[in-house]
């Protein structure tokens, strides 16, 4: 059993932004000693490895490569593609792993040096990789304009504002202005977004995800084990994942996605509902993304969570704080590390020691990854204590 008996035990994050002096192994590396140092353990404890994919190294198998590089022998030992799903499902593995015994210490990571370690060209060539190679790649589009078909008949069918997409990425400014690990230090206004270059109609460049060096990591451990460790842990209440498909030419709803099947199989297993989350940290690669995951995952009915965000309910003083790290808009990622670093702020807002940028309540979390185009999903539900 999952709920309540499995926690992380402790969470890191490697240098944020430029990092050439870092390998995406490097980065990863760095991201998990300091994991392991925030929970007061070492890399003899681990016996469990899971870690992404990359599209910076040339590497096949990343698990055992990461597990040599960082010289460690684990029994328990994958890489995962599941797009920026990838953390979430690797959580829910390494969950199963713990809970039914086949690991101790499972180490859970993923980051890459995307903004220094590919050259311009790899980089527009790497947002081809979610198109069908013979029935979408053919006529160019890349992964902004899947996006933007997707904000276009949002807006359409719902009246999701222009500006209230803007304000999206102007609260995760706010936010990651008051991270001390940001690389951004200058707030945004809505003119701002608006005005800024055009990507794909309706997404501006202020609408799209950062392009990162970044890695994040987990220790995840049981309950009993967690007892004798560093840090306060941070209970795992439901998890649920829903795969509705891999390409938009097959995606069954172009506003409808799973989103909501995640949801309720993470509510259905914490016995919780939309009502008992203090916070969220939402997935963000384009500005409509948090605003249909908010809708799907009952924090809004449809159409009005765009006004959640332009209203100031989803700051960080707000009534419903949502990704108070500043989310991939204005944040880190890297590849799949950016549902990751949303992992590492939940567990640190429960542990309510994040200074002026600390939510006030914060007993329960909810982070939402999700990867593709919408395509994977995976959410979960953090407490302070068990339930």
């Amino acid at each position: 059993m999952i709920k309540n008996n499995v926690v992380i035990a402790g969470v890191g994050e490697s240098d944020i932004g430029k990092v050439p002096e870092l390998s995406g192994l490097g980065l990863n590396a760095q991201a998990a000693k300091r994991a392991l140092d925030d929970a007061g353990l070492e890399l003899k404890d681990v016996d469990g490895l899971l870690t992404a994919y990359s599209m910076t190294e040339p590497y096949f198998m990343m698990g055992s490569v990461l597990a040599e590089y960082l010289g460690i022998k684990p029994t328990y030992c994958a890489s995962l593609t599941v797009g920026g799903g990838t953390p979430g499902t690797a959580l829910h593995h390494a969950a199963m792993a713990i809970a039914t015994g086949q690991a101790k210490t499972i180490l859970v990571t993923a980051g890459e040096n995307r903004a220094t370690g590919q050259s311009r060209d790899a980089a527009v060539q790497a947002l081809t990789q979610v198109g069908h190679p013979y029935f979408e790649n053919p006529y160019g589009p890349l992964i902004p304009s899947f996006y933007a078909m997707i904000a276009n008949r949002y807006m359409h069918e719902f009246g999701t504002k222009r500006e209230e997409m803007a304000a999206v990425a102007v609260r995760a400014r706010e936010h990651a202005i008051r991270h001390p690990a940001s690389p951004m230090s200058k707030g945004i206004t809505t003119e701002d977004v608006l005005s800024s270059k055009p990507i794909s109609t309706p997404l501006n460049i202020l609408d799209c995800c950062l392009i990162s060096d970044a890695a994040g990591a987990l220790v995840v451990t049981s309950a009993d084990r967690a007892k004798d460790l560093k840090s306060d842990p941070a209970y795992l209440l439901g998890i649920g994942e829903s795969h509705t498909h891999e390409h938009m030419t097959m995606a069954p709803s172009l506003t409808e996605f799973g989103t909501t099947i995640s949801g309720n199989a993470a509510y259905d297993m914490s016995g919780l509902t939309p009502a008992h989350i203090d916070f969220a940290e939402l997935y963000d690669c384009f500005s409509i993304v948090p605003i249909i995951e908010a809708e799907e995952l009952g924090f809004a009915k449809r159409g009005e969570a765009g006004a959640m965000f332009a209203e100031g309910a989803t700051s960080i003083e707000g009534s419903f704080p949502i990704n108070t790290h500043g989310g991939l808009l204005s944040y880190a990622q890297a590849g799949a590390s950016g549902g990751m670093h949303g992992i590492v702020e939940a567990v640190r807002q429960l542990r309510g020691n994040e200074g002026d940028r600390q939510v006030k309540k914060h007993d329960i979390g909810l982070v939402h990854n999700e990867g593709g185009i919408l395509s994977s999903h995976c959410t979960m539900i953090f407490g302070r204590e068990a339930i």
